[in-house]
């Protein structure tokens, strides 16, 4: 898994206007020409790799669910990953990356929970091959594209093997990253503008028929024959030497062990996001001064692993609910003045409690909090939908002795993460 004349007036005489004119549509049309042919012609395309680069990948997949040919459920679901590139060797860099699978919420607002997180190293190469550690799960499609040796020209097609790779854990109980062979088949389809750019564009498509392993271990259903195929189109940034962007549509069907057939159909969109490195001390000493001008009450900020975190403490909701009093809100109205600051940074909203009720109701209160506090930000547009998470943790995590009331007061709190893409 992303995110884009000179005129020069002259007087001549009326002849030698006609002259010009004649002159200058010859030269458009020689541009013209020229620029066709440019577009056209042989090349070669290989990935391209800088030390140190950072940049995120974003996609969107709308999925269908059906058992046995019956409705089970439709999905949103959002995938982040971020990537990073190092050790350039003769052909081919190191990947580390952070990949993220999003949870919807079930509420009433349409925030996304969070989800799976893979971290994940790999090596590719200028073609696109993959050289990594099959217990990895992450990422899903492996080499691809991969690009052949010789120059091509649109219209030219080939062929390449790839591979697709699964987390069953939780659905079937396989403990192992599942995997499968892809027979892909590409097909340079020349230039085409996409955000104000021009991009060379490639159709990807394969079919999928994968006799699975027996797994004698397993005793719940599990996966014994996988089929389906994906159709994509890929948008090519030549100059940095990576996609751009890539449409889908899929269907894969997933037959068990016990009879049960699972069809998984759906279209899904993922774009690189460019994004310059946050200055994480930098952010600290601005925020913090920004919340001591706005007055912002029982507030702190600091810098942790995922980024920069604004902690708001003693956050008042209605009496056992996630309901936003007007206080907060007003907070959060003043809070937005220095989010918006970092904008092109996403956000991570995790919700906390104090130590009381049950372990379950703490935490299924802490998320609806969580989202609460996202909502109204989504709704003073200090983020796009994409660009917000939630997350609750209940009373795991308290930061004072809830023992005291004081110390309650505290863990009752809400922070806001901008995240390091």
């Amino acid at each position: 898994m992303q995110p884009k004349t000179t005129h020069v007036r002259v007087f001549p005489e009326r002849g030698l206007r006609r002259a010009l004119c004649a002159l200058l549509l010859a030269a458009s049309m020689l541009m013209l020409s020229g620029a066709y042919l440019h577009a056209n012609e042989a090349r070669e395309f290989r990935f391209k790799y800088s030390e140190g680069e950072r940049y995120r990948i974003l996609s969107t997949v709308e999925q269908d669910v059906r058992i046995n040919g019956v409705h089970s459920h439709s999905a949103t679901i959002l995938n982040r990953a971020a990537i990073e590139v190092s050790d350039l060797g003769e052909d081919d860099a190191h990947i580390s990356a952070v990949y993220h699978t999003s949870e919807e919420s079930t509420g009433h607002g349409q925030v996304y929970r969070w989800g799976e997180e893979y971290p994940t190293e790999f090596r590719r190469d200028s073609r696109g091959r993959f050289e990594i550690s099959p217990e990895f799960f992450m990422p899903v499609v492996r080499d691809v594209p991969v690009f052949p040796d010789e120059q091509i020209s649109p219209g030219h097609r080939w062929t390449h093997t790839g591979s697709e790779v699964h987390d069953f854990r939780r659905n079937f109980g396989l403990q192992e990253a599942f995997h499968f062979p892809i027979d892909v088949v590409y097909e340079y389809l020349g230039t085409a503008e996409l955000d104000g750019q021009e991009f060379h564009r490639f159709s990807v498509t394969y079919n999928v028929f994968h006799q699975a392993p027996r797994q004698p271990r397993v005793r719940n259903a599990y996966p014994m024959l996988i089929t389906g195929f994906s159709d994509q189109v890929l948008y090519w940034d030549d100059l940095r030497g990576r996609p751009h962007y890539y449409e889908e549509i899929y269907t894969f069907l997933v037959h068990l062990t016990d009879g049960t057939v699972v069809q998984f159909s759906g279209e899904a969109d993922g774009r690189v996001i460019e994004s310059e490195a946050l200055d994480r001390r930098a952010a600290v000493d601005d925020i913090r001064k920004l919340l001591d001008e706005l007055n912002i009450d029982e507030s702190n900020v600091q810098e942790d692993e995922r980024g920069v975190t604004i902690t708001l403490e003693n956050v008042q909701f209605a009496a056992d609910s996630a309901v936003l009093r007007d206080t907060e809100r007003a907070k959060l109205d003043q809070l937005a003045e220095i989010l918006r600051r970092y904008g092109e940074y996403d956000l991570l909203v995790t919700g906390h409690t104090a130590l009381a009720g049950t372990e379950a109701g703490r935490l299924q209160l802490s998320r609806e909090r969580a989202d609460s506090v996202a909502e109204y930000l989504l709704e003073l547009g200090v983020r796009e939908l994409d660009q917000i998470l939630t997350r609750g943790f209940g009373a795991e995590r308290p930061v004072a002795d809830n023992m005291t009331e004081a110390g309650r007061r505290r863990n009752r709190r809400v922070e806001l993460t901008i995240l390091e893409n």
